[in-house]
C-alpha cells in the first residue's frame, strides 16, 4: 500500500507518492505550467539586480546564520496579521491593538519578500513557476492589508476588517504554496556555500 511522504524530494518517482492529495496535485500542475515562464522571465532580471552585490547575496541568503532566512521571516507578517484579525473579533476595545499589528505585518512583509525573491532567483525553473504564483498570492494579500489599514484610518472600520479577512484567504494560499516550495522543492540556497 503506497503512502504519501511529504519529505520525499520532488524529483523522486511520483508513482510512489500516489495517491496525492488534491492540493498537492494542483501544485504539481503549477510546476508543469510552461505558460508561467513568461512571468518568470519578467521577474528574473529583478532578482538578478537584487543579487548583483555579493554583500546583499550573503545577507538575503542567510549566510550569516547558516541557512535561508526567508522561512523564519515569514512568521512575522503571518503572526502580526492573524493576531490582528483575532483582535478584530474583540471589537472596539481591541481596535487600536489590531491596527498596530496590521501595520507591523505590512512593515515586516518587505524584508520577507526580499529574502524570498533572493531564494527564488537562484531556483530551478519548476520551482520558480510555483514561486511566481506564491508571490502573486502574497502580493494580493499585502495589497488587501494595506487597503484595510487605509480604510481603518479613514474611519471605515467594518470595510477594513472585511478586507483583512480577504487578505487572510490569500495569505493562506501563499503560505500553502510556500510550504510546498520548502518541503517538496527544497527552495533556498545552501547558506554555507561560498556566495561571493
Amino acid at each position: 500500500m503506497s503512502s504519501f511522504d511529504p519529505h520525499t524530494p520532488a524529483h523522486a518517482d511520483r508513482s510512489r507518492l500516489s495517491p496525492e492529495p488534491p492540493p498537492l496535485r494542483a501544485m504539481r500542475a503549477i510546476e508543469d505550467t510552461a505558460a508561467l515562464d513568461r512571468l518568470v522571465d519578467l521577474e528574473q532580471p529583478i532578482a538578478d539586480a537584487v543579487l548583483a552585490s555579493s554583500f546583499r547575496r550573503r545577507i538575503l541568503h542567510g549566510q550569516f546564520v547558516g541557512h535561508p532566512v526567508h522561512p523564519p521571516l515569514t512568521d512575522l507578517p503571518i503572526a502580526f496579521w492573524l493576531s490582528s484579525t483575532v483582535l478584530d473579533l474583540g471589537g472596539a476595545p481591541c481596535a487600536r491593538g489590531a491596527d498596530r499589528l496590521l501595520a507591523l505585518g505590512i512593515v515586516s512583509a518587505l524584508p520577507t519578500a526580499l529574502t524570498g525573491l533572493a531564494d527564488w532567483g537562484t531556483a530551478a525553473r519548476k520551482t520558480q513557476r510555483v514561486g511566481v504564483v506564491h508571490a502573486a498570492a502574497n502580493s494580493v494579500a499585502l495589497t488587501l492589508y494595506m487597503t484595510s489599514l487605509l480604510q481603518r484610518r479613514r474611519g471605515r472600520r467594518r470595510a477594513g476588517v472585511v478586507l483583512s479577512l480577504l487578505g487572510s484567504a490569500f495569505l493562506g494560499t501563499g503560505g500553502l504554496l510556500g510550504g510546498h516550495l520548502m518541503v517538496m522543492q527544497g527552495l533556498g540556497p545552501d547558506a554555507t556555500d561560498d556566495l561571493s
